[in-house]
């Protein structure tokens, strides 16, 4: 089986998962979005109004943004994925509970381990805490870790602030802008090994 026929069938599943209480009050399950094969995989928070509408990852304003830093490094949705902690809206989007995001971990892990990618960027602090606990953002932003990760194995993860940080404080853009730049360049160093633990 492929991976986008592996992938498919577990998005199936996920829509049908009621594993928390999340899912009584969205619209949809949001699994994530992209290609099977991507070398570069994209996590989030947990979808907004906008995503719980279309049941697609990042399609509302910092959706929009996260396209505008795609294109600067020549990336489009397609050949990467896109995927959330949580996916289901919680409601007001308020932060997702401690129990919502382990419901959905088994999903995360997955995900990762059909996919396969080389570098997972991780989008604010939710994502951060879920891969490297007691990591702050405003330390790790801009910065790639190798990281073992029970199950998945050695994974390299590279921080970025969530692109709606952007939204709320103008002053965030450019750092967001400049971090996201190094994506490629943290990507050739993944596959030339030059990635060590932090």
């Amino acid at each position: 089986m492929n991976k986008q026929t592996q992938v498919e069938k577990l998005n199936k599943k996920m829509t049908a998962c009621s594993r928390c209480a999340l899912r009584k009050t969205c619209r949809q399950v949001v699994p994530g979005e992209g290609s099977a094969e991507a070398e570069i995989m994209f996590i989030g928070e947990g979808p907004g109004q906008k995503e719980d509408e279309l049941g697609r990852p990042f399609v509302g304003a910092a959706g929009k943004f996260l396209d505008e830093m795609l294109a600067t490094v020549n990336l489009k949705r397609e050949n990467i994925y896109i995927t959330n902690i949580v996916k289901c809206r919680p409601l007001g989007n308020r932060d997702p509970f401690p129990e919502e995001t382990g419901a959905c971990w088994p999903w995360l892990k997955e995900q990762i381990k059909i996919i396969q990618p080389k570098l997972i960027v991780l989008l604010g602090r939710h994502s951060l805490e879920r891969f490297l606990p007691g990591k702050k953002i405003s330390q790790t932003h801009g910065l790639a870790f190798r990281r073992e990760i029970p199950k998945l194995g050695k994974l390299v993860f590279f921080a970025l602030y969530h692109p709606a940080t952007a939204l709320y404080n103008g002053t965030m853009r450019e750092t967001l802008l400049r971090d996201f730049r190094r994506v490629p360049r943290v990507l050739e160093k993944v596959k030339k090994e030059q990635i060590y633990e932090q």
